[in-house]
């Protein structure tokens, strides 16, 4: 099956739950005026678009009413579709552009963490890149394991000491051992834990300092892995981590298990980072890179 296709099924939920409630909504309103509005309002936030990104897009549909643009039922889907594409923007591809480059991987437990850690390597892998794996993630246990098995299923290597080992000694690891086997990219997991912000910044900061040490200069991206299906609670999850580490981009996880996909107009308007890679599935290829033209068909068509 075609990316395309995961995405149209993942995404059925979300859009049954925005288009085909639109759908009813206009089929009960004479005139697209005030009342219709409020109703789209509600649908919008239901499927966690959020307040503030449900209200622009309510101003500008006002305005289009007001100028006299919007009076068919297809007009109304139409704009919907460009305001939500133009809320979106442009999708943003890894920068990866030194060898080796990393990627370092955080999130909560739970959030998918290790799985997306597999799916990306296994892109990357097809890419016909060179990839390392750190398991930094030695708070939690079995993660190591986890990772392992992933590892296998994408042929990449894993670098890995025992649980409760120093995360920062793996990173120092898996750098030299990067460094000195030509490895195009080194991904790194790290703990999934929130409850004590200061534990998380030392060890995030401790990471850094060796990967700044070991490979000075590489290109670097901090993702962080999201579940959709928590909706609003993802994005304060996102202000968390934000506070604690430079993100470059968010993985967002789960796609397919939720009516809550306007998550991704929601996540862009309130952090303004990019959506770098989105998953609909448990396999190992239900993960891609995000397009938001595809994104937008995806749900529109």
């Amino acid at each position: 099956m075609a990316f395309l296709d995961k995405l149209k099924a993942g995404l059925s939920k979300t859009k049954n739950a925005i288009l085909g409630q639109v759908d009813n909504v206009l089929k009960a309103f004479v005139k697209i005026d005030e009342d219709f509005l409020d109703e789209l309002e509600e649908l919008l936030i239901c499927a966690d678009v959020g307040v503030g990104a449900t209200e622009d897009i309510i101003d500008e549909l006002r305005e289009r009413i007001k100028d006299g643009r919007l009076k068919q039922k297809e007009d109304v889907l139409a704009a919907l579709r460009e305001i939500l594409g133009e809320m979106i923007g442009e999708g943003a591809p890894l920068t990866l552009s030194t060898k080796p480059s990393v990627i370092l991987v955080i999130g909560v437990n739970g959030a998918g963490k290790t799985t997306s850690i597999g799916k990306i390597t296994n892109i990357l892998k097809n890419e016909g890149k060179k990839v390392v794996v750190a398991a930094a993630d030695t708070f939690r246990a079995a993660a190591i394991d986890q990772l392992a098995v992933w590892c296998d299923r994408s042929g990449v290597t894993l670098v890995r000491q025992n649980e409760g080992s120093d995360p920062a000694a793996v990173v120092f690891d898996a750098a030299q051992y990067a460094r000195s086997h030509d490895a195009d990219v080194l991904v790194i997991d790290t703990a999934g834990r929130l409850h004590n912000k200061k534990n998380l910044m030392n060890e995030l900061e401790k990471i850094s300092r060796v990967i700044d040490r070991e490979l000075p200069g590489a290109c670097r991206e901090n993702l962080l892995v999201l579940d959709a299906t928590t909706g609003q609670n993802a994005i304060l999850q996102a202000k968390e981590f934000k506070n604690a580490a430079e993100l470059t981009g968010l993985v967002l996880n789960k796609m397919d298990g939720t009516a809550k996909g306007g998550i991704v107009i929601s996540i862009k308007r309130e952090l303004d980072i990019p959506v770098k890679f989105i998953g609909v599935g448990e396999q190992i290829d239900d993960m891609q890179e995000f397009d938001s033209d595809e994104f937008i068909r995806a749900f529109f068509e």
